[in-house]
């Protein structure tokens, strides 16, 4: 069967590569890791178990999500501690607490679920691209914008397909990426740390606007970025990828913007500019279809960079890679006929 070569090697490398992680888990007090030899006898099961109860901070609870009795529960996280030569949970008078070798374990237990989940769907999807899942993240603007056109033709091309949709910032985005949470990631370049267990691919440009209510726009083509000190600017939370742009370029000109209100999200952001708050600094593709808003572009220029972004180290499955391809084909079609919101351009992928 074509293709079956390889997810017999992904999953075995996936294999190799659980073993490595957890032998890299240190006993409290031990200037070495594990050795990789105990690790014979650890199960995906057990991991399982183990990342219920750090979860629920509670053993009959861990149990009800495993759907489990309690005594075979704690059997497995007994036999688990056994195998990696360390206790992971502290109890003392009710509480259940990880100890420092289980919180070294916790975020490899849940990365090698995730993959050990990738390759039994990988291996399903070998039939063909029948069944299978795409879990995918976006940033709010991208949610509200261009993706809901190309989900609607995958979901044509692939039916039996599930898409799970994951809205977030990029820095969020990224930590789900690493943590194998997400297939793929449309996030916004550049990041904000490097990070080379990533692997990122430019494909649109997309202009920022000052955004205020229609009414109030004038015959202005442009605004300088200087002319936002003395107005008030409706403002997205912390940790928003706008909201550093925007504090970015602020600052860059020599001063502190003022806020009339912070900390929305992109669709409450842009009620309090209509209702006449402040003003917002946005990308432009979020103003289609509110006649409410217009958008004047900013002298210099503010653009920002939207990139596709998977796992360095797994292979993206075949629904995933099925993905790709249908944004990519529907986002060249709707540059080559105008379809693309202003202010967005494709970025011309090698062969192109």
């Amino acid at each position: 069967m074509p293709g079956a070569p390889r997810a017999v090697a992904v999953a075995a490398g996936r294999r190799r590569c659980e073993q490595s992680h957890i032998a890299d888990v240190r006993a409290p007090g031990s200037a070495r890791p594990v050795p990789a030899r105990t690790l014979a006898g650890v199960q995906l099961q057990q991991l399982a178990s183990f990342v219920a109860v750090a979860e629920t901070s509670h053993f009959t609870r861990a149990a009800e999500r495993m759907r489990l009795a309690q005594p075979s529960l704690s059997k497995q996280i007994k036999a688990l501690e056994t195998e990696l030569g360390a206790p992971l949970f502290s109890r003392a008078r009710g509480n259940v607490t990880l100890t420092a070798a289980g919180e070294a374990l916790l975020p490899l237990a849940r990365r090698m679920l995730a993959d050990a989940d990738t390759a039994r769907r990988e291996v399903a999807e070998l039939a063909g691209l029948r069944r299978g899942r795409v879990r995918l993240g976006a940033t709010p603007s991208l949610c509200a914008g261009l993706l809901a056109e190309a989900l609607a033709r995958f979901h044509t091309g692939y039916p039996g397909i599930d898409l799970l949709v994951e809205e977030g910032g990029s820095r969020d985005l990224v930590g789900d990426l690493a943590r194998g949470r997400l297939d793929l990631a449309l996030i916004i370049l550049p990041l904000h740390s490097s990070d080379p267990s990533l692997v990122t691919e430019e494909i649109l440009n997309e202009r920022l606007v000052v955004a205020s209510p229609a009414e109030t726009r004038g015959r202005r083509a442009y605004l300088r970025i200087e002319e936002l000190r003395h107005r008030p600017l409706v403002m997205f939370r912390r940790g928003y990828d706008l909201r550093e742009a925007t504090l970015g370029a602020c600052r860059q000109a020599g001063f502190e913007p003022r806020f009339a209100v912070e900390g929305g999200e992109m669709d409450a952001v842009l009620r309090f500019v209509e209702a006449g708050l402040g003003v917002a600094v946005v990308p432009s593709m979020v103003l289609e279809g509110r006649p409410k808003l217009a958008g004047v572009p900013l002298a210099p220029g503010l653009r920002r960079t939207i990139a596709l972004a998977h796992r360095k180290d797994v292979e993206p499955t075949r629904a995933a890679r099925a993905f790709r391809a249908t944004l990519l084909s529907y986002l060249s079609e709707a540059a080559e006929e105008g379809c693309l919101p202003q202010g967005v351009e494709l970025v011309r992928l090698p062969g192109d």
